[in-house]
């Protein structure tokens, strides 16, 4: 027999916000039992709507807020509370990245029970129009005859109907209209269901899925769209292996990023990952650089190097870099770009640095120091190996609080180093996601 679903009160309720939860939710407690409430703040007195009832935690919306934080400001974004894209936009950028420090340090301290001897200060930038890599969903809706593009709303999978990204590079994010416009002049205007945007220092690249074939009329659509806005546009008819160049020709569709500090240049492809904010790369990748306090004797190992993001300005200083991905084709691109670059004094190693690496030659290296720049899911597999290579320093950078916290936990208490500092940097504004950097010495 199918459980009936429990109704959920449409009546308002009164409560206080104690605190804000992970992904930038107040929370607040009703009769003993947790409620999330989008679009509180801590501090704050509001009135909400349940949206759902679990067995753990309830789930609410904010309708009034009845005494405001201190912190709270006017979104700059008309959509914010039905695009999912953002969820701290009414929240202070100054109370932002104290929020996302506050969350690395409860996390070091209660998961891998470590704290560090220094907090650095936030690494921060313009907290608008800074981001460089996107996915946009595209959908054409009959009743409203047009396509719309954008993000997900919140909490559902419904596209939310934008006219801009506030979050996005201004070059993209306040045209999303023009892509509206053009998809929904096109004949496959029912069968695009996504652009993936690219942006370099100079140029954009945007990348139209289509489910069916293109008639000749919309590949001259995307052309002349192309000429008008000076973006690069890809086609993609199946899996990533069916990327290609539509216009203009290949030897003026160069994407890359500088460090101008470092003189080193990274040319990538539409579909590479990059980080998604070149200013607080910029800064990151210098302060990872000072932090590893490299000399011209210093062998390196870089793990989960990417397309050599950190190896490139190490190798200015270093006496050798080793570099290690887990993507063969990243790895092969990055020995170009070094050599693009005129660097000599890096190597680089294809390996998968989640499972078994035993009986990998560069293991049997020793290093001075170590970069280590896992995804989400954390280092927890390589850093085993940490107490045979015992590197002196070791600066990790984190996309994760919690990983990064587990990871920290490990180095300090199984492998004899000390936390010598930690902080946030503030890739992603207005969101709840953190990203962090620690320095480790033995």
């Amino acid at each position: 027999m199918a459980r009936r679903r429990k109704r959920i009160s449409k009546e308002p309720v009164e409560t206080s916000i104690e605190s804000l939860s992970h992904d930038g939710r107040g929370v607040a407690h009703i009769d003993g039992k947790a409620v999330f409430i989008d679009g509180a703040l801590p501090a704050e007195k509001v009135v909400f709507q349940y949206t759902s009832k679990r067995r753990k935690h309830d789930e609410g919306v904010t309708l009034e807020v009845l005494e405001a934080s201190d912190d709270r400001v006017e979104p700059k974004c008309k959509h914010f509370g039905l695009c999912g894209g953002c969820s701290l936009q009414h929240m202070s950028a100054s109370a932002q990245i104290k929020y996302k420090q506050q969350a690395m340090l409860d996390n070091l301290k209660h998961i891998g029970k470590v704290e560090p001897e220094e907090v650095f200060e936030p690494i921060t930038a313009e907290p608008w129009g800074y981001r460089k890599k996107a996915r946009l969903g595209a959908k054409f809706v009959f009743k409203k005859d047009k396509v719309l593009v954008g993000f997900r709303e919140k909490r559902n999978s419904f596209l939310a109907d934008l006219e801009q990204c506030e979050v996005l590079d201004t070059a993209v994010g306040h045209h999303l209209t023009d892509l509206q416009a053009l998809i929904t002049s096109m004949d496959a205007k029912q069968s695009i269901p996504q652009i993936e945007v690219s942006i370099g220092d100079e140029k954009v690249a945007l990348i139209f899925r289509h489910l069916e074939g293109l008639s000749d009329e919309d590949t001259e659509r995307l052309v002349s769209f192309a000429k008008q806005s000076g973006f690069l546009i890809y086609l993609q008819s199946g899996g990533p292996d069916t990327v290609t160049l539509l216009y203009p020709e290949a030897s003026e569709a160069e994407l890359f990023y500088e460090h101008p500090e470092f003189n080193t240049r990274v040319a990538f492809g539409p579909q590479d990952f990059i980080q998604v904010n070149t200013d607080i790369n910029r800064q990151m990748v210098s302060r990872a650089v000072a932090l590893l306090e490299l000399t011209d004797e210093d062998t390196v190992l870089d793990l989960f190097c990417g397309l050599g993001n950190f190896t490139l300005p190490i190798a200015r200083t270093a006496k050798h870099v080793t570099g290690v991905e887990g993507d063969f084709v990243m790895v092969e691109r990055a020995k170009q770009i070094a050599r693009s670059n005129g660097i000599e004094n890096t190597s680089y190693h294809f390996c998968n640095l989640m499972e078994d690496m035993k009986n990998e030659k560069w293991l049997k290296q020793s290093y001075d120091k170590v970069l280590l720049d896992p995804p989400r899911l954390g280092a927890k597999e390589v850093i085993e190996y940490f107490g045979k290579l015992s590197p002196k320093r070791i600066v990790y950078v984190s996309c994760h609080p919690g990983t990064l916290a587990r990871d920290a936990g490990e180095l300090v208490n199984s492998h004899g180093y000390k936390l010598l500092g930690a902080g946030v940097m503030d890739m992603f504004p207005h969101t709840a996601h953190v990203e962090s950097i620690a320095v480790f010495e033995k």
